[in-house]
């Protein structure tokens, strides 16, 4: 694989460094009524230079929820039942979510392309989910998503300052 591009060097620390120092700021200001409307121009202020093809750290490092809708149209595409393609690719996680067995995901490619782009999961789709309206509801999620997508950090970041 290619070299760490430079966002990823040290992601993981800094953001649980990030976390911890700011948590109790951050849920103060995730009371605040505009705070979805500034994580959202946080968003869209990351993604401008922040480049997820360069990064997939996401997909190197994590998997995401399959839902049953998921898990039907992904089994579809590869001629498979639903059952054959839970087999092939996904687990049950402690919650009794349906995840992927192995990271990296299976269906990333070298070039950090999705081979099933086209029909990724919903958590996929949606991820890093720091668009979303109802923020305060999924902080916990977006706390923890500091450690995995820069973007999510600088985001973090950026409404720290402000």
């Amino acid at each position: 694989m290619d070299p760490l591009p430079e966002q990823l060097r040290d992601l993981k620390t800094r953001g649980k460094t990030f976390v911890k120092k700011h948590k109790k700021q951050i849920k103060r200001l995730s009371n605040d009524k505009a705070f979805d409307r500034s994580m959202q121009q946080a968003h869209h202020s990351a993604f401008e230079h922040i480049d997820c093809l360069e990064c997939a750290n996401c997909c190197k490092t994590t998997g995401p929820l399959f839902t049953n809708k998921d898990i039907d149209r992904i089994a579809s595409h590869f001629n498979l039942r639903p059952g054959e393609f839970i087999d092939q690719y996904l687990r049950i996680d402690e919650d009794g979510d349906y995840v992927l067995k192995t990271v990296p995901c299976p269906f990333l490619g070298d070039d950090h392309y999705c081979s099933i782009y086209d029909i990724r999961p919903r958590a996929c789709r949606q991820y890093p989910h720091t668009n979303q309206v109802g923020q305060k509801k999924i902080l916990p999620l977006t706390l923890k998503n500091a450690s995995i997508c820069p973007a999510v950090l600088e985001a973090l970041e950026s409404i720290m300052v402000r």
